[in-house]
């Protein structure tokens, strides 16, 4: 009777696109991949290392680096990360207990991963912060999280409370327990799937920052994702002289953030090597994928953009890098394709999540799904998901530009389980979903929704313009209009009326690019656009600083 019932339901659903029309639901058209049964104890640590230990990955790890400084070139194979991962878990074992939860501050370095996978195998869990968050962030964050303990370096332990224990990363205490006789083994700590292994702070763009529980089955449910699709049959090993070419990812992310946070762990369970900077700088990026032969970049959206504007990038070797994994926050389809113009050799496979969603919920796969320029891919394997009206709360079919419900987090999750976004989307034809904007972030212009990031998309096509924000400003008549704020690149004198005529010329009878509404009415240059650590445009400090001074400079 099920299979019938199954059968029954597949016949619905639509092969182009996963939507169901009796459900009004769209399902993944990617294969289902394997997941442990929920029963089986296994912590997030346990499960990526049995896949780095599987033929499958086929990785020599005495030999092979995991991790690399990117400004001493230190490297660390396999095995003495999996020797220090012990060293570390042994000495800690008798600090904490299962379920007690780590604050970690720390710029990246070689320590973090050792530190995440320690704590992750002991059933701790892990709650990493921004380095530069102010005193009074730290502490809102540790109200919510109720730290046994605080990992943290020490130039930055100074801002966080006296009354929580700090092991300095930096400290020859520390530095011991990496080199530590083994006492007596990890593993022998039951961690079910169910249990909390992470608490991941949301990015903060339109108030205070949340903190997110995600559980040992999520991040597994992840990286087995992200595992099968690297191996699958579709994917091959790219060679050199006949040699296969080891992956080189070059992180950029923030550790700290859901996107750094399980693109590490993807790492250690396919085998490939990571370079670690401490500090983001473009040059510095450069010079790190031409002296590793870097072969693929997690990145957001500003450095896609600076990658296909800057010149600095025809003075370093790039033709080692395969791939860039985009997410973050949406990525225009005109820089996309100005990007493709620029480096023809490499892919961008965008992706969308949320730290809820324990990061990619939906993402590009393969050459072909690349070329769907703007859009952020497909569902994940595993994944279902609707389209809901806002105002009505029906749920839409294809092609129809609404979004998830604009509700406050108390009501995130929706009484049948699903959870709400909050951002403005649609599925096309081929089951592809576009990220508009946020809901919240939408221009009420009269009777009108503009998009900000619609006309950030156009004004990013502009050569001469280096970044650009759009942001609600107040209007007796309007309610509100759209207001530029402009990055110009070093050397242009583009003035603030030619910016306003091209995007009106998109707007005008003959193009119609976008809809006539859609205009930049009011504009200021500004040195530099204030974004969070993903990426994403922090629209309020920028509306701040428009009714506070229209002069003054951030």
């Amino acid at each position: 009777m099920a299979e019938t019932q199954s059968s029954q339901l597949q016949i619905t659903i639509n092969p182009k696109n996963g939507f169901c029309p009796k459900t009004k639901t769209y399902h993944s058209l990617r294969p289902a991949v394997p997941l442990p049964p929920l029963s089986q104890p296994l912590s997030i640590t346990q499960y990526a290392l049995s896949l780095l230990h599987s033929p499958t990955t086929g990785v020599a790890l005495s030999t092979t680096p995991f991790l690399i400084d990117a400004a001493t070139s230190r490297r660390l194979t396999y095995s003495a990360f999996l020797q220090q991962v012990a060293s570390l878990s042994s000495s800690l074992k008798s600090l904490l207990s299962k379920n007690d939860v780590a604050f970690v501050l720390s710029p990246p370095s070689i320590h973090i991963p050792i530190l995440y996978f320690s704590l992750l195998s002991l059933g701790v869990v892990v709650s990493p912060s921004n380095p530069l968050s102010s005193p009074s962030e730290l502490s809102h964050q540790i109200r919510l999280c109720k730290p046994a303990i605080a990992f943290a370096t020490s130039e930055i332990s100074q801002k966080l409370p006296p009354n929580i224990p700090i092991i300095l990363l930096d400290s020859p205490r520390f530095l011991s327990m990496l080199e530590s006789k083994i006492s007596s083994p990890a593993h022998d700590v039951v961690v079910d799937q169910s249990d909390d292994a992470a608490i991941l702070y949301s990015s903060g763009t339109t108030g205070k920052v949340k903190g997110v529980v995600l559980t040992h089955g999520n991040l597994i449910a992840v990286i087995a994702g992200l595992y099968h699709n690297k191996f699958a049959d579709d994917e091959k090993s790219k060679e050199e002289n006949g040699v296969p070419i080891q992956p080189v990812a070059l992180l950029t992310l923030p550790l700290f953030h859901v996107f750094g946070f399980f693109m590490l762990i993807r790492a250690a369970s396919l085998g490939e090597s990571v370079v670690i900077m401490e500090k983001f700088d473009f040059v510095k990026m450069l010079e790190a994928v031409e002296k590793y032969r870097v072969t693929y970049i997690p990145v957001t959206p500003p450095l896609v953009v600076a990658m296909a504007k800057s010149d600095l990038v025809d003075n370093y070797d790039l033709s080692s890098l395969q791939t860039l994994g985009c997410g973050g926050a949406p990525l225009g389809k005109e820089v996309s394709e100005r990007f493709k113009e620029k480096f023809g050799h490499v892919e961008i496979l965008q992706g969308y999540g949320l730290t809820e969603t324990t990061g990619g919920a939906t993402r590009t796969l393969g050459p072909e799904e690349a070329k769907k320029y703007g859009s952020a891919g497909r569902l994940s394997e595993n994944m279902e998901a609707k389209i809901v009206d806002p105002e009505s709360g029906e749920a839409l079919p294809p092609g129809q530009r609404y979004a998830g419900d604009d509700a406050a987090t108390a009501a995130t999750l929706h009484s049948e389980g699903w959870l709400k976004t909050g951002d403005l989307c649609y599925f096309d034809q081929d089951g592809f979903i576009f990220i508009v904007d946020r809901l919240k972030e939408l221009i009420k212009y009269k009777a009108y929704q503009v998009p900000p990031a619609e006309l950030e998309h156009l004004l990013q096509s502009i050569p001469e313009i280096a970044d650009a924000a759009v942001i609600p400003y107040p209007d007796e008549e309007a309610g509100q209009i759209p207001m530029a704020y402009i990055v110009r690149k070093p050397g242009s004198t583009i003035t603030a009326t030619q910016i306003m005529d091209f995007i009106a010329k998109q707007a005008c009878e003959c193009t119609r690019i976008v809809a006539p509404y859609k205009k930049i009415r009011r504009l200021a240059f500004i040195d530099s656009i204030p974004k969070s650590p993903a990426g994403k445009i922090l629209r309020r400090e920028l509306v701040t600083h428009a009714l506070s001074s229209t002069s003054s400079k951030l």
